[in-house]
């Protein structure tokens, strides 16, 4: 029986909905896993290339980029020409990149089709709370929200294991090329069950894009040269161009109705509180996912696999409170739900920077569940009341800005973890916790700010 391709009044109903969900699954794992799976195997990369360590970085840092400075124009085009018509360019462009990756013989080609899979995976992050949004009936969003925050925190767990598996039987080419058939069932899937959703009469503003990819490009590359220890001359070159391009692109947003950076989503108290209270969050949660394999494989002499199976409670907590949360936070407040979580949060942090100097596996992994916990229990309130503070025709906006507060926040982690290194080299792990303790507070504080009313706005 045909599904009827019209504009959903308050979601989709039955099989419609669970394909379309499944379809934003598959893409999302995708673009999640292939952010996480290249670190583990960066060095068996390298060795095949016959390159060095240092060069073989650009792997990663192509693809980040990519997603960084694309996230907030595809979102406008999403509300342009429809979030469907992005997110199924996005999963062509992600796995015709994918090939290319698995096809490629030399450092540049393979960091050239890194940039075009980024730029599939921006197609893919920018417009997909947005397609939640009309997926979902309004009193059911918090749980749609919630199932990505989900697929989100299982892909980022499972990724080096994934890594690991797949390297111990086949070459690193097979790391890209299984996204292939993945990639064309999740397309078929899109254009089948996604919904349509209304589009805007704007135009797209090409200068504006440039300005914001010189924006957070440079910022980008200015925080990872601060970490790697680029000259001082370079980095400060990079962050006052940043700077500029900041303000240019600020004094050109603030008299357009809908601009491709959301100066008028960011006048929403509740949309900019949660904003910053991401940012919070996601470089608290940085902080301690770098600091900590470092305590456990250097300091406690584990091994990698150990590790990882350390830092398992964090992802599995999240992964059972999320969907829990999600719907709660269709019913109480994302103020108080958030403040309950990274005050949760905040105190697991806390412990694990307090633990014994020589802990058991169990202690490690009780404090670490009770992060996983605390993140669970704010990140899908926080999202809904991101995406539901905003106007509907501006949900492409607002779903950009989540993915971009994410990946600003654990940017800022990364980066003050390598500094924390250098400044208390014997005592990084409690150092680094105790920062991101800190964070995790501020972020409380702001999530119970917003528990005034304000966040009880209805979802549009």
């Amino acid at each position: 029986m045909p599904v009827l391709q019209t504009i959903p009044h308050d979601g989709l109903e039955g099989a419609q909905r669970r394909l379309a969900v499944v379809a934003i699954a598959l893409a999302l794992i995708m673009a999640v896993l292939d952010g996480a799976i290249a670190n583990v195997a960066l060095p068996t990369i390298a060795a095949h290339l016959r390159t060095t360590p240092e060069a073989s970085i650009s792997i990663i840092n192509a693809y980040q980029l990519a997603v960084t400075v694309l996230l907030l124009p595809l979102s406008s085009l999403g509300e342009i020409y429809g979030y469907k018509r992005v997110y199924q360019t996005g999963l062509v462009v992600f796995t015709i990149a994918s090939l290319a990756c698995a096809l490629s013989h030399t450092l540049l080609a393979l960091t050239l089709a890194r940039i075009l899979q980024g730029a599939g995976a921006a197609g893919i992050m920018s417009v997909n709370g947005a397609l939640t949004r009309f997926i979902y009936p309004r009193a059911a969003l918090g749980r749609g929200l919630s199932m990505n925050a989900l697929v989100v925190a299982a892909s980022t767990a499972a990724g080096p294991t994934i890594a690991a598996a797949i390297l111990a039987v086949a070459r690193w080419e097979w790391l890209f090329a299984i996204n292939v058939p993945i990639g064309i069932v999740a397309f078929f899937l899109a254009r089948r069950f996604l919904p349509l959703s209304h589009l805007s009469s704007m135009r797209f503003d090409g200068t504006s894009a440039l300005l914001n990819a010189a924006t957070f490009g440079l910022f980008i590359l200015a925080v990872d040269g601060l970490a790697h220890g680029q000259s001082a001359t370079t980095i400060a070159l990079e962050v006052v161009i940043a700077a500029v391009a900041a303000v240019l692109l600020v004094r050109r947003q603030i008299s357009r109705s809908e601009p491709l950076l959301p100066i008028d989503l960011l006048r929403i108290r509740i949309f900019r509180l949660s904003i910053v209270t991401s940012i919070c969050s996601f470089c608290a949660q940085m902080l301690a996912f770098v600091s900590l394999p470092f305590f456990v494989q250097d300091v406690l002499g584990h091994s990698a696999v150990t590790t990882g199976l350390l830092m398992t409670p964090w992802p599995v907590m999240l992964m059972i409170v999320a969907p829990i949360s999600g719907r709660l936070s269709d019913r109480y407040s994302a103020g108080t739900l958030g403040g309950v979580g990274l005050g949760i949060y905040a105190l697991g942090l806390l412990l694990t920077a307090l633990m014994p100097h020589d802990p058991s596996n169990f202690n490690i992994a009780w404090r670490l569940a009770i992060c996983g916990i605390g993140f669970g229990l704010f990140q899908s309130p926080n999202n809904r009341a991101m995406i539901s503070a905003a106007p509907r025709h501006r949900s492409g906006g607002a779903s950009g800005m989540l993915s971009v507060a994410r990946l600003l926040g654990q940017t800022l982690g990364a980066t003050l973890s390598a500094v924390i290194f250098v400044v208390f080299p014997h005592s990084q792990m409690s150092a680094a916790l105790l920062v991101a303790c800190g964070f995790a507070l501020v972020a409380m504080s702001l999530s119970l700010l917003r528990n005034t009313g304000l966040d009880a706005a209805p979802v549009r």
